[in-house]
C-alpha cells in the first residue's frame, strides 16, 4: 500500500480476465490543481466515483443485478434466521444523492453515506479492487461495492478493503468514503469470526478464493459467508480436474455445497463484471457432503503452481493464518 516499508510482493501479474478478447483497462492521468495539493486529487477521484455511480444506477445492468442480489441475499439471510423485519429493511430502496456542482464533492454526498443503523448485521470485506484512481474498470467495481453496501444497509465502517497496489491518494479517498483500507496482506485467509460476511472479490486470482475457503472450512463458517467474485462453475469448466483438485482443492471440494447466481451480462459493463457470480453455501448442502470433506484441513501450498495469481505476504509466518483475528 504505502510507499514506505511495504511487506508485500507480487508473485505474478494479476489478470482480470482469461480471454484474448479482453481490452486493456483505460487509464487516466491523475489531475492536480496548480499547486499540486493532494486534497485536490482526492476531490477529483471522489467526483469520478460519484459520476460512475450515477451511470451505474441508470444502467440495465444495475436493475438486473438488483434482482440477483435480492434473490441471493434473501436465501442467505433466511438460513441465518435473521430477526423478523430485518430483511425488508436491509433490502430497502436505493438512492444516490447528486450535486449540480460535480467538483463540490464531500464524503456526505457520496452514495450510501447514511445507512439506517441497526438494520443489518452483515460485514463486508473487499479484496483486489485495483487502482481505482486511474483505472475505469476498477472505479466501476468500487462504485458497485458502494451501492451494494447501501442496498444492504451495511454501514461503510463495517467494510474493509485491501489491495497492495493502493496509492496514498487511493487510501485517502477510501478514508473519505468511510470504508477502512487494511494495512496487512491477509492473503484472503480472513475468518468470518461467527458473523455473516460478504466477500467482494471481483476478478481475483483463484488461489485467493481457495485461501478464503480454507480459512473458513466448517459448515458454520461457510454458511455465514457470501462471495461475489469469479464464477466457481466457470473455474471448474476452465481448469483441468487434476489441476483444480491439486492446486485449489478447497474450491474443488465445495462445488457440491454451494449455490451460484451469475450477475447479468450487458454490453456496457462487459469488461467490468464478466464471469462474476454471487455464491452462498446452504447448510443442507454442506451437511450432505461426505464427512471426510471437513476432516482434511491442510493449509494450501502453491509452490508447484505455474499460474499463481495471488499477492504474497513475505512477513507472514507459515502458521500465522490459522490465528488471524476476525474483523
Amino acid at each position: 500500500m504505502a510507499a514506505a516499508a511495504e511487506p508485500w510482493q507480487a508473485v505474478a501479474p494479476r489478470r482480470r480476465r482469461r480471454s484474448a478478447a479482453r481490452r486493456p483497462r483505460e487509464r487516466e492521468a491523475p489531475a492536480r490543481d496548480p499547486e499540486g495539493e493532494p486534497q485536490a486529487d482526492c476531490g477529483v477521484v471522489l467526483r469520478r466515483i460519484r459520476e460512475a455511480g450515477e451511470d451505474l444506477l441508470l444502467s440495465d445492468f444495475w436493475s438486473l443485478a438488483l434482482e440477483t442480489i435480492n434473490g441471493c441475499l434473501t436465501k442467505h439471510l433466511e438460513q441465518l434466521k435473521a430477526p423478523e423485519g430485518t430483511l425488508p429493511e436491509a433490502l430497502g430502496n436505493l438512492h444516490l444523492d447528486s450535486s449540480p456542482d460535480g467538483a463540490a464533492v464531500t464524503p456526505g454526498s457520496i452514495p450510501g453515506e447514511s445507512p439506517v443503523p441497526g438494520t443489518c448485521r452483515l460485514k463486508c470485506v473487499c479484496y483486489g479492487i485495483g487502482n481505482f484512481a486511474t483505472c475505469v474498470i476498477a472505479r466501476h467495481q468500487l462504485t458497485f461495492l458502494l451501492l451494494f453496501l447501501e442496498k444492504c444497509q451495511i454501514p461503510r465502517r463495517h467494510c474493509w478493503v485491501y489491495d497492495p497496489l493502493f496509492s496514498q491518494l487511493e487510501i485517502a479517498v477510501l478514508n473519505a468514503l468511510g470504508v477502512t483500507a487494511l494495512s496487512e496482506n491477509e492473503e484472503g485467509r480472513r475468518s468470518v469470526g461467527g458473523e455473516p460476511t460478504v466477500f467482494y472479490m471481483p476478478h481475483c486470482g483463484t488461489a485467493l478464493y481457495n485461501n478464503l475457503l480454507w480459512g473458513n472450512w466448517s459448515v458454520d463458517a461457510l454458511a455465514k459467508m457470501l462471495i461475489i467474485g469469479n464464477s466457481f462453475r466457470g473455474l471448474e469448466e476452465r481448469l483441468p480436474a487434476k489441476i483444480l483438485q491439486k492446486n485449489y482443492s478447497y474450491i474443488a471440494k465445495i462445488l457440491e455445497g454451494l449455490e451460484e447466481r451469475k450477475l447479468p451480462e450487458t454490453s456496457q459493463y462487459t469488461d467490468i463484471f464478466n464471469d462474476t457470480s454471487i455464491h452462498w453455501f446452504p447448510v443442507q448442502k454442506l451437511q450432505q457432503l461426505p464427512t471426510d470433506t471437513w476432516a482434511f484441513r491442510e493449509e494450501p501450498d502453491y509452490e508447484d503452481c505455474e499460474d499463481l495469481e495471488i499477492i504474497r505476504n513475505k512477513t507472514r509466518a507459515p502458521s500465522a493464518a490459522k490465528h488471524l483475528n476476525s474483523l
